[in-house]
Formats: C-alpha cells, sequence, structure tokens
C-alpha cells in the first residue's frame, strides 16, 4: 500500500515536517467555491485541533516520528475525502481515531516491529569491532515533545512524558499491532473498553483480552523507573549543567561523577550497546576519542528527556560537524542512560538544529 498520500501543498521540505495548514486542496470540485471556503475552513480546523494527539497516538504505534507525519496526513486526507459520508453517529474524535488506527495498521504489516539496540542481545564489550548495523532494522527514532503535546503546558508534558519515553515506545514495538492499539487507547488515552470495542469492531470481551495480554507482554519489558524532567527543578539544572561542562571538557573525574555505575549507552544505527560506566568511560577514551572537544547544543525536550545536538570537532580543523541528537535520562541525580541518535541529516532539521557550528 501507498502510505501518505499528499496533494502538492502538502509535501515536505527535505528533513522537516509539512506545513501544519492545507490538509486538502483538489476537494469537491462540484461545489460552488464560495460554498468550498467555507467547509475547507471549518473542516481543517476541525482537524487541526486533533493534529497533536493523533500524531502522539501515531507515534507510539510506529515508533518513528516521520512515519507518524505521514500516518496523520494521511488520517486527514481520508478524513478529508469522506468527510460527506460522516454522518455523526460517532464522535468527530472517535472517528479520526478509527481514520488512524486503521492508517496505522495498513502501515505496520508492510514492515517489521522497530526496535532499539537492547532488542538484539546482550551488552556488548567496549570493541569497535562489535559496531555492526543491521540493514533489515528500522530503529525507534526521537520524538520532539512540541509535536505531541502542549508546548506552553508542562503539565501536559509531564502527563504524557512515560508514556512516550523510548524505552516504552519501544516495549510496544513487541506487542502484535491491535494489541498494541488496545494498549495505547485503553492505557494512555483512558478510553472505555466499549469505546475501543466499537472502533476496532470487535466485542468488549476481546478488548479486555487482548489488553490482558498487552499489559502482561509490557511488565515483562520491566522498564526501569528514571527522574521526571518538566518542571525541570534546581538540582536537575545544576545536574545537567555539570553533565554538559565535563562532556564538553570530556574531563574523565567529572564524567565518572555525573554517570551512574549501571548506565547504559546506545547508537542507533549500531546494534552495539553498552552496560555500565566502566564500559562507557571506556568507550568514551578509546574508540570514541573523537568526541572529545564536543560541543552541545540544548534542544526541546524528546520523549520527555533532555536531549541535545552534539557536533564534533571538524577533521577539517575549522568548525563542528553535526555528530549525534543526544536524549539522556537520569536517575537520582546522575545519567543513567545514553542514547546516541547518528542519523543527523534526519534529525538535526527535526530538531532545529543547524547543519554545522562555526568556530
Amino acid at each position: 500500500m501507498t502510505v501518505a498520500v499528499r496533494d502538492p501543498e502538502l509535501r515536505t521540505r527535505p528533513g522537516r515536517f509539512a506545513s501544519r495548514a492545507g490538509v486538502g486542496t483538489r476537494m469537491m470540485s462540484h461545489v460552488q467555491e464560495s460554498h468550498v471556503a467555507g467547509a475547507r475552513g471549518e473542516i481543517e480546523g476541525q482537524l487541526e485541533q486533533h493534529r497533536k494527539e493523533l500524531t502522539g497516538y501515531c507515534y507510539r504505534m510506529l515508533g518513528s516520528p516521520f512515519e507518524a507525519e505521514d500516518a496523520v496526513q494521511d488520517t486527514f486526507l481520508r478524513a478529508w475525502r469522506g468527510f460527506d459520508r460522516f454522518e455523526g453517529r460517532a464522535a468527530f474524535r472517535s472517528w479520526l481515531y478509527r481514520i488512524a488506527t486503521n492508517v496505522c495498521l495498513d502501515m505496520l504489516n508492510s514492515r517489521s516491529r522497530r526496535a532499539r539496540p537492547m532488542d538484539f542481545g546482550p551488552a556488548a564489550t567496549p570493541d569497535p569491532a562489535n559496531l555492526n548495523t543491521l540493514p533489515e532494522v528500522t530503529w525507534i527514532e526521537p520524538m520532539p515533545m512540541s509535536l505531541i503535546s502542549s508546548e506552553d503546558d508542562p503539565a501536559d508534558v509531564v502527563a504524557t512524558r512515560d508514556t512516550i519515553r523510548l524505552a516504552f515506545v519501544a516495549a510496544l514495538q513487541h506487542l502484535p499491532a491491535r494489541q498494541r492499539a488496545v494498549l495505547i487507547l485503553c492505557e494512555v488515552l483512558r478510553w472505555k473498553a466499549s469505546e475501543v470495542a466499537e472502533l476496532l469492531d470487535t466485542s468488549v470481551a476481546s478488548v479486555n483480552s487482548a489488553l490482558q495480554r498487552a499489559r502482561a507482554t509490557i511488565d515483562e519489558r520491566d522498564i526501569a523507573e528514571t527522574d521526571a524532567v518538566v518542571p525541570m527543578d534546581r538540582e536537575q539544572r545544576e545536574m545537567l549543567a555539570r553533565y554538559v561542562d565535563a562532556f564538553q571538557r570530556y574531563d574523565v573525574d567529572a564524567l565518572t561523577a555525573v554517570i551512574r555505575e549501571d548506565a547504559s549507552q546506545s547508537m542507533p544505527p549500531y546494534d552495539m550497546w553498552l552496560s555500565g560506566r566502566d564500559d562507557i568511560l571506556t568507550w568514551f577514551y578509546g574508540p570514541g576519542i573523537g568526541c572529545a572537544g564536543s560541543r552541545l547544543i540544548p534542544v526541546e525536550m524528546a520523549n520527555g528527556s533532555v536531549a541535545f545536538g552534539q557536533y564534533k570537532p571538524s577533521e577539517t580543523g575549522s568548525g563542528y560537524d553535526p555528530w549525534a541528537v543526544q536524549v539522556l535520562e537520569f536517575a537520582g541525580g546522575k545519567v543513567v542512560e545514553f542514547t546516541f541518535f547518528l542519523s543527523t541529516e534526519r534529525l538535526f532539521p527535526l530538531f532545529g538544529l543547524p547543519p554545522r557550528l562555526d568556530d
């Protein structure tokens, strides 16, 4: 199936999300122009009210902000084209979720699940020989929080955080697609089982059974608790300042002080991941020594966690080249997980980061 059918106005500029307006431009040519303009404005307004929540839903289903955007665009186009058949028997929001769910299920039928390096086996030793890519694997990608929650409402970010964390999104990918939808709708969005049953054209008993199996699978993943960061308190800000200073100076003693002993590190698209501060620092000061002298640029939160754009000193001797989007989680005042997303061509524009830094 071809996903994310777009009108010309909806095409995304490379690396950037599409315009938030102009969802349908080739519609209802048989209707008078003035009526079209009025109808278009009314329907677009209704659709846009649901963009962020639908993006969050599709991201949890698909594990990629880019695929989530495609799914929402496709949902809006289908809703627009089918609006004359919407008879109002269901709430408009429920109708959109039905469409979005079908779009996501179609997309999931065409590929394997997304994953994190931790999904492929135990931690490796900090040896460059363990840096392997898996061409058949598609990796979970980070999501800027502003695309799924209100930027001016920290409480909204807090409420969303635990169900958008990388570890939770990764755990969701282990569920069959329909179980995934049931869990998200019931546990995250707090829909009633009867509402989910109607959306999925199934019985309440079937929904409850799927929910029970999904919960058991998620519980098996044993997702670790980490500290909330919004609104960030003084202690957390001080800790992050110490981390940025330690990393930019590449100071081994200072890094040791801010990294928890049982911390982990991963670097998609490599399948290698490390467990334990000693192995992480061995990597930093061994194969990863090229990161010495890096600059960290704070960006908006990703998946409810603190994030930075990392730029390494350029091999040309001038300026700094993009290296990774760092997503950090911490607990007890120390960094407990590093994820270095190396797909900078895709992710730096998404987070509004420049292509390189000058001296």
